[in-house]
This record gives structure tokens, sequence and C-alpha cells, in this order.
């Protein structure tokens, strides 16, 4: 039983595959956290982001079961990720560990930008989570500042739309929607109602694990 969640930044796509991960009885998996580790060594070693090497060296370095996310949250990094994340052979080098954490006996909870697309594309669900990027950087803001991070909304804004185009925009694995994939819009939702909504998608699909 493999859950496909992909979608944009601040779409909700992170909190509903949490919540379904946990529903579920299923391991999740936040696949941004892969690119964001990636960009959190290059910087530390005062490597630019775009260094495909340097990059590939470091994911292919990555202890994946110790991810600091104290260390990888946060506008910076999220800028950062989407960077390195369109670097082809950074990607690469991620995938089978992606898809090996898929292939768990009991299923899984992905959720990312490729997942499915390209990671899992016989997942017998898969959700696209979106939302407008006002809505998407009116919630993004409000995280950033409660973190205490200095920002305006504009500038969240110009953030997001400056990734979509970047994710959307990449040659290798861009952000699409799998043709299969079901569309939910958060929009006008909050994030109650966006995680019933995705449990009925996934309980419609008559596949569903057994609760937790």
């Amino acid at each position: 039983m493999i859950i496909a969640i992909d979608g944009p930044a601040a779409s909700g796509k992170g909190t509903i595959a949490r919540r379904l991960a946990a529903h579920y009885g299923l391991p999740h998996l936040d696949t941004g956290l892969l690119y964001r580790a990636v960009a959190r060594a290059l910087l530390d070693f005062d490597h630019p982001l775009g260094d495909e090497t340097a990059a590939v060296r470091a994911a292919q370095a990555l202890d994946r079961s110790h991810l600091d996310e104290t260390r990888l949250r946060g506008r910076e990094m999220g800028e950062a990720a989407s960077v390195v994340a369109a670097l082809p052979a950074v990607r690469a080098a991620l995938v089978d560990w992606q898809r090996a954490f898929a292939r768990r006996a009991e299923g899984a909870v992905l959720d990312g930008r490729d997942i499915g697309t390209v990671i899992c594309p016989d997942a017998p669900v898969k959700i696209f989570v979106t939302a407008t990027p006002e809505e998407r950087a009116r919630r993004r803001f409000r995280e950033l500042a409660g973190r205490g991070e200095s920002v305006t909304f504009e500038d969240v804004l110009d953030d997001i739309r400056r990734r979509d185009a970047r994710d959307s925009g990449r040659a290798t694995a861009p952000l699409a929607v799998a043709p299969d994939a079901r569309l939910l819009d958060t929009t006008s939702l909050d994030i109650e109602q966006a995680f019933r909504a995705a449990v009925a998608i996934v309980d419609a699909a008559g596949i569903a694990p057994a609760r937790a």
C-alpha cells in the first residue's frame, strides 16, 4: 500500500502525509528533507549550491536515518533545496533509496514533488495537493514569523512563485500532476478538512490498510 503525495511548497502536503501515515499506521518519508540535507551539507562546507559533483557526494553520504529537522527548516533551506533538487545527478542519487522505502512490506506514505510521476508511478493512491500561491504564501509567512524569522509577506510570495517556476520548469522530474492523481485543493480548507478529504480519497480506492 503506497500513498504518493505531491504538491508545491506550503500546499499542506507534508502535514497531510504525516496525518495519513499516523491514521493508517504506515511509515512516512518527507522526501524534501533529503534535498534540504544535501543543500545543508553544501552550505556547511562552503560549496556553491550548483556544484553538482559536491552535491552528489553529499547525497551519497547522507545518513538518512538521522536527519536533523531543526537545521533543515526555514526559508533559506527551502530555497536552497529547490536549487539542489533541480540537479539531475542529485535526484538520480536519491531515487533508489526512496523507492526502497516505498517497497516496505507494510507500505508507506511518501510526499514530495515527483512521487507519483517518478518515484512511485505505480502507487495505487496518488494525491496532488495544491492551493493558490497567495494562500500558500500566507501559510508559509505565518510559519516563518512564528519561528522568529524576519520576513515580509511579499518576500515570501516571491519565494513561492520562484520555487514554483523552478520546480515545474526543471528538466528532470518536474513538479507535475500524475494523470491518475486526485487533485486536492486546500485553498479554502483548514487542516482537519484537508485531512478528511485525503482520507476519503484513500478509502475510496478500496485498498486502504487497517487503521492503526
